[in-house]
């Protein structure tokens, strides 16, 4: 079967052209117009020399814009990349360079970024400037994105022949670490990632099933509230888009925007990161409890997991709304969901797909009930690697004695008797203090549970007699001046006590990916100044 991502888009969007594909900042796109803009842009793309296989970024804000640059790019089987647009200067050129890029489309508010980059980026050939109000002066030859659609014809004669094992490729730079390329076929994508057609049922088949499972069910309206340029955040778009339902975006995130989103277009899903949206969003519902909300049926968070203090707020306010914990990442697409009584404060415990499991340091399946910690792993449809990494790749796609190919990104974990899965964290965060392991995310929840409290993201800093001390970098509720040792017994009772923060940091504000994703690699800088300024002062 070809399972391929322009050919499923273009099967739905045929059936359904009149039904609303995308809605956002203000503009509402059918399935047709949809279908018609993407198909002009990969005629653009065509006209340039652009060709399959040739990687094009996208350095842009969520708008309609991205999702049709990814559609154009599997129209003519390109791989559209994705680019962090807090980036600076020196990330961008490591990402461009790393990317191969040949092509990109930026938002023009970005040009004074990339045109000092490009007399060192020889295979940058081309440059498509999407408009704003920024009125930025655009880097030399640049074409701009609306006249570029308007100037070729929306057929497909010229679009270049598809395949399963096109590439789609998911930049990650995680929590530490500079970004790589996880580089993916769309055929084990879309069963890994995006639910292969059916994300609540058994996956298709066979390409026509989507059209008739659209077709016999009210089409879903979805909002993946996080930036695009987030896997995540392009899963849960393509999840509604080959459904036929219609897919919500916002530029920037805005509680009372979401909000009023959520209750315009009516939405049933909603997909976030963590507590850095949900409680912002939380406590803009308490502020404003006339926001009807009555459509919504689920919110998801991926790439963090809701604290126990958020869960219990939202479901005061949406008593009739799912709060549904992903387990997954760019290596991995979706795998599991947490368990009712899953929560930082109590245990990130989920319940995986048949194709997870937990490996020993032999790659051998760890039992249920053994209390063995080992590494979350999956089977069956995972990328093909990282992007010219072969060193990395070595190490994260592994094959077992059996013949098994595994994906292993990091996280550690033990098997619980019924089968679910205990997440203990990502190892690269893990502090060790006196030989003890500790979790930031345990002592994050704590912490936030406190009420003088808004976000918190803990590290480890270096110390002489146990290695690592547990140190909190805190930014307070407005009027509020939290102080250590009122944290510290606030979270006595939740935490041991080797995992009790021994320093802390107030800041006015925890730095996070724009997806939500705490920064542990400024926090920790943070962290070490305010101790080197403590040896000195």
């Amino acid at each position: 079967m070809r399972f391929n991502l322009a050919d499923m888009f273009e099967r739905v969007a045929g059936a359904f052209p009149e039904r609303t594909a995308l809605v956002c900042a203000g503009r509402r796109l059918s399935y047709a117009e949809l279908d018609e803009r993407a198909d002009r842009l990969a005629n653009h793309f065509l006209s340039l020399g652009l060709a399959g296989g040739d990687h094009i970024g996208v350095h842009l804000h969520n708008g309609t814009e991205f999702v049709e640059c990814m559609l154009a790019a599997f129209k003519i089987g390109a791989v559209p990349i994705n680019v962090n647009y807090r980036y600076v200067a020196e990330e961008l050129r490591f990402l461009f360079d790393d990317a191969d890029l040949v092509a990109l489309v930026h938002q023009r508010a970005f040009s004074p970024q990339i045109t000092p980059l490009l007399p060192a980026l020889s295979r940058l050939r081309h440059l498509i400037t999407v408009d704003d109000s920024s009125g930025a002066t655009p880097p030399p030859g640049a074409h701009a994105y609306d006249a570029a659609q308007a100037a070729v014809s929306a057929g497909r004669d010229s679009q270049q022949r598809r395949s399963p094992d096109d590439h789609y490729i998911i930049y990650t730079g995680g929590t530490t670490g500079i970004p790589r390329g996880v580089v993916w076929r769309q055929e084990d994508l879309f069963f890994a990632g995006m639910g292969g057609g059916n994300p609540t049922g058994e996956p298709v088949q066979r390409p026509e099933e989507l059209v008739e499972l659209a077709r016999g069910k009210d089409p879903p309206t979805m909002f993946p509230v996080p930036p695009l340029m987030h896997g995540a955040a392009q899963l849960g778009t393509f999840i509604g888009l080959l459904a036929g339902g219609k897919v919500v975006l916002v530029p920037h995130f805005d509680p009372a925007e979401v909000w009023r989103l959520v209750t315009e277009e009516r939405v049933n899903a909603m997909s976030i990161v963590g507590d850095a949206m949900a409680r912002p969003l939380a406590e803009h519902l308490e502020a404003n409890p006339g926001v009807d909300a009555s459509s919504l049926l689920a919110i998801s968070s991926a790439g963090a997991i809701f604290s126990e203090t958020v869960k219990q707020q939202l479901r005061r306010m949406l008593p009739a709304v799912m709060l549904l914990d992903n387990f997954g990442a760019s290596e991995t697409g979706f795998q599991g969901t947490g368990t009712p009584d899953a929560s930082p404060d109590r245990g990130l415990k989920f319940t995986m797909n048949a194709q997870t499991a937990v490996l020993d340091g032999e790659l051998r399946v760890v039992a249920p009930g053994s209390g063995v910690v080992g590494r979350v792993a999956l089977s069956g449809h995972i990328p093909l690697g990282y992007y010219k990494d072969p060193e990395k790749t070595a190490q994260v796609f592994v094959t077992a004695a059996d013949g098994t190919r595994w994906v292993i990104p990091g996280d550690l974990a033990t098997v619980n008797a019924d089968g679910s899965i205990t997440v203990l964290g990502r190892g690269s965060v893990c502090i060790n203090s006196g030989g003890e392991k500790i979790f930031p995310e345990e002592v994050e929840a704590a912490l936030k549970s406190h009420p003088t409290v808004f976000d918190a993201v803990v590290v480890g800093v270096a110390d002489e007699r146990w290695g690592e001390r547990v140190t909190a970098v805190v930014a307070a509720r407005p009027g509020e001046a939290p102080r250590l040792d009122e944290l510290v017994e606030h979270c006595r009772d939740r935490l041991a006590g080797y995992k009790l923060p021994r320093d802390m940091v107030i800041v006015p504000e925890v730095v996070r990916s724009p997806s939500g994703k705490p920064d542990y690699g400024w926090a920790q800088t943070v962290a070490r100044e305010r101790a080197t300024l403590a040896m000195t002062g």
